[in-house]
């Protein structure tokens, strides 16, 4: 009986035994510097979105194809390995259920998350049972949320406090951008930005430091801006607007002293009457005249006050001077 012809015969391998051949030849075989290329589909992958692992320039006709999670073929990875002839997929120890494998060696991953970010190998088993292998990276980018601008100072001082404002949670693979009052940030020896930019230090703020300021969270899949954040700046004339207590004493102060004043200048004015008042003409020592000055009271003095109204000069009651001349 004649014996089958070589393609033949390997057309009708068991699968039991391609996969042996497949490990096996992994580590005894070299891998050929065929062009067998893997590219990301879309490049940029987002988190929760679908991606491909398109496999170029595969060998006409493989026997199957195998993916595995890591750099290096390790059955112990194997997410899932497909047979071309009969159109089956077996999956292995990583695979996750959200993977599809394509006649062509193209791999889908649907709703991909950070963790499936890193390093995936595929091997081709060709007819002649030779392999070739190549390893594709899948980066997966969150989508970012705005980010929230954090003061480590609610109420600072005017050219006393420094403020540090942090732009958002801390992402990998994130930059960050400020703007104040709509602008970017001017040259100033006050402002300080970190490293990664994700915090601004105002030094030794000023009322002309409110603000508003925006900060922007950008990833190779996303831009996220923040809700405008203002500055409480506490200054000089602030400062005083909240000593209201002791604006209020020295006004009830100003207050009292006018009611006093008030009372005295009523009791001047009551008692008036009671007050004595002279009249007073003659002429000086030099013989120069004399005003009169009168008091409240126009009525004379009482003969005994008259006798106390310096006798001793030639200044004279004008009632005695009367009384000297006689009716």
């Amino acid at each position: 009986m004649e014996s089958p012809s070589g393609p033949a015969s390997r057309r009708h391998v068991p699968w039991s035994r391609l996969l042996l051949a497949v490990s096996l030849l992994t580590f005894w075989t070299p891998p050929t510097t065929a062009q067998l290329t893997t590219e990301t589909v879309p490049p940029l992958t987002a988190e929760g979105s679908d991606v491909l692992l398109l496999a170029h320039n595969v060998s006409e006709n493989p026997l199957g194809y195998a993916w595995h999670r890591g750099e290096r073929v390790d059955n112990t990875q194997l997410i899932a390995l497909y047979r071309v002839d009969n159109n089956a997929t077996t999956n292995g120890s990583v695979y996750r259920g959200r993977e599809t494998l394509y006649p062509n060696g193209t791999r889908l991953i649907q709703s991909v998350t950070q963790k499936d970010t890193g390093s995936y190998t595929q091997l081709v088993t060709k007819k002649d049972l030779q392999t070739e292998r190549q390893t594709g990276h899948l980066h997966v980018y969150p989508v970012l949320p705005s980010p929230v601008i954090t003061s480590n100072n609610s109420s600072p001082r005017e050219h006393e406090d420094t403020v540090v404002l942090t732009c958002g949670a801390e992402t990998q693979n994130t930059s960050y951008m400020w703007w104040i009052n709509s602008q970017s940030l001017p040259k100033s020896m006050r402002l300080e930005l970190s490293k990664d930019k994700r915090t601004l230090t105002v030094v030794a703020v000023t009322r002309n430091d409110t603000g508003p300021y925006v900060c922007e969270a950008r990833n190779p899949v996303s831009v996220s801006r923040s809700d405008p954040f203002t500055l409480d700046v506490l200054w000089q004339e602030n400062s005083r607007a909240l000593g209201v207590g002791a604006i209020t004493g020295i006004v009830i102060g100003v207050l009292l002293v006018m009611i006093l004043l008030a009372g005295l200048g009523h009791f001047i004015f009551l008692h008036r009457g009671n007050w004595p008042a002279v009249s007073i003409s003659g002429h000086g020592p030099s013989g120069s005249s004399v005003s009169q000055a009168s008091l409240p009271d126009a009525r004379p003095p009482t003969p005994i006050y008259q006798e106390l109204l310096r006798p001793d000069t030639d200044v004279y009651c004008h009632i005695s001077h009367k009384a000297d001349v006689g009716p």
